[in-house]
């Protein structure tokens, strides 16, 4: 069975997959395929199971930011609540993005809105990420995991957009929740 049906109009065509490291948070797959060279060589990639990405408002028009030490860069970094469906159970990411926003910022909403979804490193990591507008957010006690140090900063929305804009944020899908969240938040929030 082919799983990359529509690469072989481009020349690439699927011969098998391969799974030599697996893990609960991803696995490395590779692919034998021919290239469109007509040589028969390996495609190595990560495979992962969806992400939700929150961008959090609360009643008065702050976006809720947190700043989040990273071990592998070894470094803080301006986010959103996010997490992975790796230790999910259910099949609605809407409910992970509920527990992700307890558990990262100890929020709760009022409305949700989906924001449609993006990716992360389409060529080495395609990672699906759902993105969702959490509004009216209420913020109480974190409820962090092992290993995260997160600090909860609410933000005018404006100075969010601007981090994004500027770089400060420099992770690509965050600032893709805040731009998709931009429209909506333009009309509840007027200048």
């Amino acid at each position: 069975m082919n799983e990359k049906r529509k690469g072989e109009a481009y020349g690439w065509h699927f011969i098998r997959a391969d799974y030599p490291y697996t893990h609960r948070m991803f696995r490395v797959r590779q692919d034998t395929v021919r290239w469109p060279d007509g040589r028969v060589r390996p495609f190595t990639y990560i495979e992962t199971k969806p992400v939700v990405v929150i961008v959090p408002v609360t009643p008065a028009g702050e976006v809720v930011l947190i700043r989040q030490f990273r071990y592998p860069l070894d470094a803080w970094f301006w986010e959103l609540p996010a997490g992975g469906s790796h230790d999910f159970d259910g099949d609605d990411l809407l409910e992970l993005a509920r527990r992700e926003l307890r558990e990262e910022i100890g929020g709760t909403a009022e409305r949700w809105v989906s924001l449609g979804t993006c990716y992360l490193g389409l060529g080495l990591m395609p990672q699906r990420l759902h993105l969702y507008l959490a509004e009216g957010v209420r913020l109480g006690k974190q409820h962090t995991e092992v290993g995260e140090i997160i600090e909860v900063h609410p933000l005018p929305f404006e100075r969010a957009l601007a981090m994004a804009r500027s770089g400060e944020i420099a992770s690509g899908p965050i600032a893709c929740a805040l731009f998709r969240a931009e429209p909506h938040l333009r009309v509840s929030f007027p200048r």
